[in-house]
């Protein structure tokens, strides 16, 4: 079976779905819509695809599955309206930027009993899969402490701050999912510190650089995320798991995996630029696992529960910020947030 793909949004992370699209012989890229005509039609090119509204796709018997790339404030009415004509849905995080609005949008996706996968790519890394897979083995024994840092390069503009949720629910939204995919348990209460470190006109945009985040789980499992907007080394991207027989970690990757000794000490290459290039094979790996649970017809994961979550979490810390204090998660969601609560794991 080739599952045929209408790509909604051409921009920055549509070019990045677009290629492991296009690398797959199991996929094929059909059509692009995007507002922006020369953005859309650099893709269609590229990759022999055509150029069509969101509403054609939506009807077009051609295509069996859309990527949804499309500004946030967009997703939760794009996923309804293509689990309503029975299409499977691939969708970048965050579902939308309102717990109660992901909710509603998840019952459309269940009632409609439609594929739904979100878009957090890191749980397809091969690095930190291979990190879950020490865990699952039992080499470290039980998981008592994760280590997540998580540090871009560079801000990205202030016009995009303001649009983007803000760090919790942009950036360390990623850090949330990872921890609730090593720590093997839902999350109790979030505690959180931000500052502006980097860009004044963040903090004017209403918004934080610089954040760490303490998770606990009612069991006293923790994980601890640092997030910055700003590593002049590039693209940081860590992780260390402590347990009860040892630690694994993943370590930064480069593009060239090298070192030289010689009079001046040990160097090594930069670390990548930015997550297009840091993590191509997850997302190739992502598209590759959306496919199999389109083509097997299964619940897939991350599922739109997975992104409720994590959209709790970062609504969690952001509280935990503005008020000085721990949070519980069950504050945010009116539940405990329980595996028997979030089913779809």
């Amino acid at each position: 079976m080739t599952v045929r793909f209408g790509l909604l949004g051409a921009g920055r992370i549509g070019k990045v779905h677009a290629k492991a699209i296009g690398s797959n012989p199991k996929a094929k890229l059909v059509a692009v819509a995007d507002p922006m005509a020369d953005a859309a039609n650099a893709i269609a090119s590229q990759y022999g695809a055509e150029v069509r509204t969101i509403d054609t796709i939506l009807t077009s018997a051609d295509i069996d599955a859309v990527v949804v790339c499309t500004p946030t404030d967009t997703h939760a009415d794009l996923i309804e309206r293509f689990a309503r004509a029975g299409k499977a849905i691939f969708c970048e995080k965050p579902v939308d930027l309102d717990i109660g609005r992901v909710k509603a949008c998840i019952r459309v996706v269940d009632e409609t009993a439609a594929t739904l996968m979100v878009g957090f790519n890191r749980r397809f890394d091969p690095h930190f899969q291979a990190v879950k897979q020490a865990i699952d083995e039992g080499q470290i024994g039980d998981v008592e402490m994760v280590t997540i840092i998580s540090r871009d390069p560079g801000a990205p503009g202030v016009e995009y701050i303001k649009r983007s949720g803000g760090i919790f629910r942009d950036m360390t939204i990623h850090d949330f999912d990872m921890a609730r995919f090593l720590l093997g348990e839902e999350i109790d209460t979030v505690t959180a510190q931000a500052s502006v470190l980097v860009d004044p006109a963040i903090g004017t945009a209403g918004d934080f650089d610089s954040a760490s985040v303490m998770l606990s789980t009612a069991s006293g499992k923790h994980a601890t995320i640092s997030n910055s907007r700003r590593a002049t080394y590039g693209y940081d991207q860590r992780i260390e798991v402590h347990g009860s027989k040892g630690a694994v970690a993943a370590e930064n990757q480069r593009p060239v995996s090298i070192e030289i000794a010689n009079g001046n000490g040990y160097t090594r290459p930069p670390l990548h630029d930015f997550f297009m290039t840091r993590y191509t094979e997850a997302y190739a790996r992502e598209i590759s696992s959306f496919i199999d649970f389109v083509e097997s017809k299964s619940p897939a994961s991350p599922s739109g529960t997975d992104g409720l979550i994590a959209l709790a979490l970062a609504d969690a810390a952001l509280k935990s910020v503005k008020e000085g204090r721990a949070v519980k998660v069950s504050e945010i969601t009116g539940v405990m947030a329980d595996k028997s609560v979030f089913q779809g794991r």
